[in-house]
């Protein structure tokens, strides 16, 4: 992990344009790739990032102080630095990942079992299908053979479309799986999240966790 504090300007140039003007700011570059510029009122959002895979390419000469960001499909983030105040890297090593809680840790081996909740005719490809910012909770295939990547809460709230909408970018970028769509699934869907999500494409599924609690209960009485 690299961290840099400079005053810079940032430009994006890909699908969209898009430019941050002069300020401080804290750019991190990680091991997997990815750049991410981050100012100090977002919380852990970016103001612009890069998604890998892509090449970091360092200015020399004339250049010294113009970093270009590369991705697969030739999009540019395009850092200026006008001053460097902060730069050190870190070996973190490899990270054990988030420890879900008992309940969506059990959520999610209940509905990969009974993928069906979803709706009729899907079947599992995997849960905690890994990808280069975090693994995907259940990725699965729908009635149409249409990939589908789920994301599991107890409480779903808008963190979690934005977590999900993360995933989607990244997973339609992979031919193999595209075109992926997102299923948002919680024992609680709060409203701003399921506007939201509406608004990205993403379905919404509200998960009874005692009902399937009791399905499990009765199929292992059978045995």
């Amino acid at each position: 992990m690299r961290l840099v504090i400079a005053r810079c300007s940032v430009d994006y140039a890909g699908r969209l344009t898009a430019h941050l003007p002069s300020a401080p700011r804290l750019i991190l570059v990680k091991a997997d790739g990815s750049v991410s510029i981050h100012a100090d009122d977002r919380a852990y959002k970016p103001l612009n990032w890069m998604s890998p895979p892509c090449t970091l390419k360092e200015g020399t000469d004339d250049t010294a102080g113009i970093w270009t960001v590369v991705n697969k499909a030739g999009e540019k983030l395009i850092i200026t630095m006008e001053e460097i105040l902060h730069d050190s890297s870190h070996e973190l090593g490899v990270d054990p990942g988030l420890i879900k809680d008992g309940v969506e840790a059990h959520l999610q081996e209940l509905l990969a079992d009974r993928i069906e909740t979803l709706g009729e005719g899907y079947t599992l490809i995997r849960r905690e299908y890994f990808t280069a910012i975090g693994p995907v909770d259940i990725l699965c295939r729908d009635a149409d053979g249409q990939t589908v990547a789920v994301e599991l809460k107890r409480r779903g709230d808008i963190d979690g479309v934005e977590q999900l909408t993360r995933y989607l970018e990244l997973l339609n970028r992979d031919p193999h799986l595209a075109p992926v769509k997102g299923i948002f699934a919680a024992q609680e869907i709060k409203p701003q999240a399921r506007v939201l999500a509406t608004d990205r494409g993403i379905g919404c599924v509200v998960l009874d966790y005692d009902a399937m609690r009791g399905i499990e209960d009765d199929k292992l009485r059978l045995f």
